[in-house]
This record gives C-alpha cells, structure tokens and sequence, in this order.
C-alpha cells in the first residue's frame, strides 16, 4: 500500500491516495538510489513524470513493484513493454493535461506573431533608452486569425489545438497516420457548440500549406520528423512550436531555417538533451521558450492526481 510519487503528486491525488488507505511518499530519491530504496520501503507503486527513468533494472530488481504510474501522456522514461510482460501495470493520464498543453501551444504562437519572446527580453535592458527603435522593430506583428494551422498529430492534444484554432478563426489541415478524420466539437461558454470534421492529409501537404504547424506526436525512434528536407517543402515565413517531445525536430536544422527567414519564429517546450538544451538554441532571438512545462498547469495537475488514485485503486480494487 505504499506509493513512491518520485516526481511529486498534486495534493489532489494525495488525498484520494491517503483517503483510500494508501501511504504516499513524495521523497525525491536520486536515479541511481532507487533500487534500494523501493526494496527497502517495500514500494508497491512508483509514479513518475518525465523526470524519473523506470527500465530494465529497476523492474527486474523490484519485486514489490506492481504498478507504475506515469502522470502524463508519454511513456518513453519506462520501459512499458518489459514491465507488462512481467505483469506490472502501466498507466498513464492521457487525457488529464490536453487542455493546458493545447493553450501552452497557442501561447507559443500569440508570443511569436507579436515578437514577445524577444521584446520581453530587451525591454528591460533598453526599454527606457531605445523605446522607438523597439517600437518600429516589433511592428511588423501578424494575427493568427484566417491563418492556417497544420497541426502533426491528431490525437487528444491535437484536437484540443484544434478546438482553439477553429475558435480563433483559423484553417485547420492535419496529419496522422492512425487517424483518418477527426470529429472536432468546439463548446462555447453558453453551451452552445458547432462540430468540425478534419480529414487528415500527407504529411507534405500540411507541411506545403500551413502558416503554423504543431507537432503533437510521441519521441522518435528513427531520426527526426522535422528536418533540413521537410523545413525545405514549408512556406517561407512559416513558424513552428513543440511541444511534444525533444528530438522531434532536428535542432541544427530549425537554427539554419530560422537564421535564413525560411521560418519566422519557433516555440518549444521541449528539447534535445533535456534537462541541458543546447545555447544556441536557448540563446536565439526567434525561439519563444518554456521548460517542458506543457502539463504544468493547477487544473491539469489536478486532473492527473485524481486520475492516477482512481486508477491505482481500480487495479488494486480498493473501493
């Protein structure tokens, strides 16, 4: 009944955990200490986020483990297919933070078409000193509205990016091998609703067409999606945000079409080499930038809490 949150709980997901009878344990225990520390404590169920690494080793020197829990959507820190064939549940939120990471995309967007991350940077610096020349350099600032977005992955966030984008205004075309068309329903706060139905094209379409694109797919296995040759099919001035997983976008590439003009603006929230992404990247007057914080929001934290307990205690079939 002991439960390790190695990356930390909402205190949501405490509560229901405490109320059923579980005992959470939010001590951060390094990588490399994690062996014997669930052993000793006899750990039932580890939690993680992206942070802690759940492989080979831990599974099989562990064998109180009998659930982990990744608060999130992707599972590329735990080695899920090993652990199930030794009969450990693995679960995840994937639904709990699509929301917040789908308005982290449009705040990467809004940031970029109005200059935000760089005016934000200098106006302090040289606000009080350069005000005009700020003013004429940021000036030429573009709206999302009647724009099209192509967004590269239509799953869960991908329709929430799309619920925004047809709420904005904006063309929406997408991109999924595994789904062909997706059903959109955009609420609005009178309850009233209209729905959309996206048929997905090529990837190469999307790129040709689209003034924005969104990447919403998982950590790739075989090189980059986004590279030298697909930066190349894009429109020029185009920009693009991440905010799915690092390695996604090939870095060196985004840099030489960014410095070119052939895009306009990046946003990211993940990176190559997370936690120490490069300096050429953090340093780049075009690139809006957040540090994986696309799940970090209290509502989302929230919904993640609650949905692990319910989880945990469905398997273990606490009621």
């Amino acid at each position: 009944m002991k439960v390790l949150a190695n990356d930390g709980l909402d205190q949501s997901g405490i509560d229901a955990l405490t109320e059923k009878g579980f005992e959470v344990i939010t001590t951060k225990v390094p990588q490399d200490l994690l062996i014997d520390y669930i052993n000793e404590h006899k750990i039932r169920t580890i939690l993680v986020r992206s942070a802690t690494q759940v492989r080979k080793d831990i599974i099989d020197s562990c064998p109180s483990l009998g659930i982990i829990g990744r608060g999130g959507v992707g599972m590329d820190n735990i080695d899920v297919d090993y652990a199930r064939e030794k009969g450990i549940h693995v679960i995840n939120t994937p639904s709990a933070s699509s929301e917040s990471v789908a308005e982290l995309v449009f705040a990467h967007l809004f940031s970029g078409a109005r200059f935000l991350q760089d005016s934000n940077r200098k106006m302090p610096l040289v606000g009080d000193t350069e005000f005009a020349g700020l003013k004429k350099a940021y000036a030429a600032g573009i709206e999302l509205k009647g724009k099209t977005i192509g967004i590269i992955g239509m799953g869960r966030i991908g329709q929430e990016v799309a619920k925004i984008a047809l709420g904005l205004g904006m063309r929406v075309i997408a991109a999924d091998n595994n789904i062909g068309k997706a059903a959109i329903k955009v609420t609005f706060y009178n309850k009233q609703f209209i729905n959309v139905h996206i048929e997905t094209e090529p990837l190469q379409d999307v790129l040709q067409h689209s003034d924005f694109i969104t990447l919403h797919v998982p950590a790739q296995k075989d090189g980059y999606m986004i590279g030298k040759n697909e930066f190349a099919m894009m429109k020029d001035g185009v920009a693009i945000v991440n905010c799915s997983r690092g390695g996604v976008i090939d870095e060196t590439a985004l840099i030489e079409a960014l410095d070119s003009g052939k895009v306009k603006f990046a946003g990211l929230d993940v990176f190559i080499n997370e936690p120490t992404p490069s300096k050429a990247i953090l340093n780049h007057s075009k690139i809006s930038l957040t540090p994986h914080t696309g799940a970090s929001t209290l509502e989302a934290q929230d919904r993640i809490g609650l949905s692990l307990a319910e989880q945990i205690s469905s398997i273990l079939q606490i009621q």
